[in-house]
């Protein structure tokens, strides 16, 4: 059953990636033919907006999302149920947010206003997809996921870009009319893709994708490591175990003590727009959200599917397992003896972990100076010359902090208790503290402007990095297996090669330079690549055994 589950999540992955991939290619593309008709102030406006709309789906919908993950008797269908008070709680938390917004000192850009609304109505329609994306995570259907993302963020882009050429052709003055537009072009399309994908699944696997009153069974359920006896219906309501007969109890109360931590989450995923709306013109918002795109855009089309779909491997892998008398009559030793799927989550996380911090070498040592460069490619340099190529390099440094944040925190979320997540809420509030405190330092008293925005972030995520990986390691051994943390670390030559790499590209400035922007491009590329070799050579032990693994 472990091993399935593996396998499901590998292909899914895989595919997930590579659809993002060439998804991404399809709107990168028209992405870089709009940003010649934008000016950073819009820029700036849009990523408020899209705030917006990130903030109203995060505080509808995430607690629940993670609560959903873990076993109950009622299965899937008990899942689906629990997804409706996210629309529930969607009209109201949009509402709050929108008023909000509105009573601050936003800009005067044309359309503002009307883009709101229609951002409100997106989150609302977005929501109506939550049972429909709940039976695709529990069955693991990762296809329909990334068909699904992938189709919504080809529509964005094409009725954003669409409406900025109809605009500039017919002398309209638009405003952030077409991302408004590109919004809800996403979130029609993805509820589409994802409902028409589910109902046949549905009907063969005996789950409705409409709120189902529940009967309790005869059967021992374990969430967050605390034991809910579920009893015969025969000889007692179902309403015991669930409330008005849909609402598993335990899941809900999950979802209640996880909704804090969430709130915090999102201050610290989200902080840096909050920070750079307060403190950053709209011009530094432009350019900043430039930066983020362009940097995230590897952890879109790579890292977060395999975010998503280790944690819900992590779940089943980690799902403790009830012991019967024949079990319990075992020897001790035998008791003791480490189980397969916490052994197999080690080595998954363990690699995961692994893999990224080499290809973070790569990153920190030739991403600073490659980073501004393409970006004069493929935005001009409009963009470069008001200081976004610097921020972009900067941002080199935080992307593999991302990945590493990213698939640890998964694990975390995918098998700590309550108690667990509740301490974990406590130390993430110490990480805002210290989120604010780095990032008063870097904006106001070194005036790093959107650089120290970045720097702040990359505090953000080692705090956080480091909670995760305590995590790991007391639940490992708790679980008698063994996850070393200097095993995650690479080689010494391939970090003393690291060191190296920068001080060569700083000597050989301007070797290539009669041929412009191209020659630099290729001086900095046949550095990196024989970087990237001489790593892959130094870990080709562990690569290959990677690419094994994969394999079977």
């Amino acid at each position: 059953m472990a091993d399935d589950a593996v396998s499901a999540s590998a292909k899914g992955a895989t595919f997930m990636v590579l659809l993002q991939i060439g998804s991404r290619a399809i709107t990168f593309a028209l992405n870089q033919v709009l940003l010649r008709f934008l000016s950073p102030q819009l820029l700036g406006v849009a990523v408020q907006l899209e705030l917006y709309i990130i903030s109203t789906l995060y505080f509808s919908r995430e607690s629940l999302r993670i609560a959903t993950q873990r076993r109950s008797d009622g299965g899937v269908q008990a899942a689906i149920n629990l997804s409706y008070l996210a629309m529930i709680a969607g009209l109201p938390v949009g509402a709050l947010l929108a008023h909000l917004y509105l009573q601050s000192n936003y800009p005067d850009v044309p359309y503002l206003t009307t883009a709101l609304r229609i951002n409100e109505l997106t989150a609302m329609i977005e929501l109506l997809s939550e049972p429909a994306f709940v039976a695709v995570q529990q069955n693991m259907l990762y296809k329909t996921r990334a068909a699904a993302e992938a189709t919504a963020v080809i529509m964005k882009t094409l009725a954003t870009a669409g409406l900025v050429f109809w605009g500039r052709h017919k002398g309209y003055e638009l405003g952030v009319l077409p991302f408004a537009a590109g919004e809800l072009a996403y979130s029609i399309s993805l509820t589409v893709v994802y409902l028409s994908q589910t109902i046949g699944v549905a009907r063969l696997k005996g789950f409705t994708l409409t709120p189902k009153k529940m009967q309790s069974r005869c059967v021992h359920v374990t969430i967050a490591k605390r034991k809910y006896n579920l009893v015969d219906s025969s000889r007692s309501h179902p309403s015991q175990q669930y409330i008005f007969s849909l609402f598993s109890k335990p899941l809900l109360y999950l979802s209640a003590s996880l909704y804090l931590q969430t709130g915090i989450k999102w201050l610290l995923t989200e902080g840096d727009k909050l920070l750079v709306s307060a403190f950053a013109t709209l011009e530094d918002q432009g350019m900043y959200a430039l930066s983020a795109n362009y940097g995230g855009l590897i952890a879109r089309m790579l890292f977060r599917p395999i975010e998503d779909s280790s944690r819900n491997l992590f779940a089943r892998l980690c799902a403790p397992v009830e012991q019967d008398k024949k079990t319990d009559d075992r020897p001790p030793s035998d008791q003791n003896t480490p189980q397969k799927g916490p052994s197999q989550a080690a080595t998954i996380l363990h690699n995961l972990l692994r893999v990224y911090s080499i290809a973070s070498l790569i990153a920190f040592a030739v991403g600073p100076t490659a980073a501004p460069l393409l970006l004069q490619l493929v935005a001009g340099s409009r963009w470069t010359d008001s200081g976004a190529g610097e921020v972009l390099a900067t941002y080199c440094y935080c992307i593999p902090l991302l990945a590493i944040n990213g698939v640890s925190e998964a694990f975390v979320s995918a098998t700590a208790s309550t108690a667990e997540l509740q301490r974990q809420s406590i130390w993430m509030g110490a990480f805002s503290a210290g989120f604010a405190l780095s990032a008063y330092v870097f904006l106001r008293v070194l005036e790093m402007g959107a650089k120290g925005l970045v720097l702040a972030n990359c505090v953000n995520m080692a705090l956080r990095i480091v909670f995760n990986l305590s995590f790991a390691t007391s639940y490992f051994a708790r679980q008698g297996v063994s996850f070393k943390l200097t095993g995650l670390l690479p080689n010494v030559y391939a970090v003393g090669a690291t060191a190296v790499v920068p001080s060569l590209l700083t000597r050989t400035v301007g070797m290539l330079g009669r041929y412009g922007l191209l020659g630099e491009l290729v001086r900095v590329g046949a550095v990196g690549g024989a970087f990237a070799v001489f790593i892959a050579f130094t870990e080709r032990r562990f690569l290959l055994d990677c690419y094994r693994r994969f394999r079977a």
